[in-house]
């Protein structure tokens, strides 16, 4: 089939409309697209078979399927949670790294006379709260969309709260890396704390990413 004549299937045009509206963690997103593309085939195969030539079974196929506006909103509701739990688990699995690192700040140099300042070690304090407030509130997310989904439902508001969640987490872990980074130039054991902060940075780049996701996606409507 050419290039042409695909751009003309209603299916395959119906298939792209969709994917370019929905948005949410890839590999869920095209196998939802594969599954909506396998079941408009199997409708236009039952058509064909019936003596319906191919374009019109491609048309009845995408009528019986619903309109965009109609399939969109519960489409993007299941990757708009879907979002979320990568979201959640992505801060669940980051945010103690921020607290070992804070530790780590924290005890280096224990013994010898540089030791982290007043004003750092609040510092530190506030962001190994920040982290595990967040951790907490991401393990609660996975449990709500996970295993209690089945009994209780998953509050509309849920997916907002986790994109804050984890913007919150990521801002954390962008402070400690800058400090981290400022505290190695001053101490003695200086790789350890670089390592740390290089820790903090690989999880503020994962957290930061999936957060912005996930706020693109809860602004999105959804059913």
């Amino acid at each position: 089939m050419s290039a042409t004549s695909r751009q003309a299937d209603p299916v395959e045009d119906y298939i792209a409309a969709l994917t370019a509206t929905l948005h949410g963690p890839a590999r869920i997103k095209a196998r939802l697209i594969e599954e909506i593309r396998d079941g408009l085939a199997d409708t236009v195969t039952a058509h064909t078979r019936e003596g319906m030539a191919y374009q019109r079974a491609a048309h009845q196929a995408v009528e019986e399927f619903g309109t965009l506006d109609e399939l969109v909103p519960s489409c993007q509701r299941e990757l708009t949670i879907a979002q979320a739990r990568h979201t959640a688990r992505a801060v669940a699995l980051t945010a103690p790294f921020l607290v070992a690192c804070w530790y780590l700040a924290w005890t280096t140099d224990h013994d010898q006379p540089w030791q982290l300042p007043r004003t750092a070690q609040l510092l530190a304090v506030h962001l190994a709260g920040v982290a595990c407030v967040a951790a907490l509130l991401a393990a609660a997310t996975l449990a709500a969309t996970g295993t209690l989904a089945r009994w209780l439902p998953i509050p509309h508001q849920l997916p907002l709260a986790v994109a804050w969640t984890g913007t919150t987490a990521s801002v954390a872990m962008a402070v400690a890396t800058l400090a981290l980074a400022t505290a190695s130039v001053l101490a003695t054991n200086w790789p350890l704390l670089a390592f740390a902060g290089a820790l903090a940075a690989a999880s503020h780049a994962v957290v930061a990413a999936s957060a912005r996701a996930c706020r693109r996606c809860a602004r999105l409507p959804a059913t």
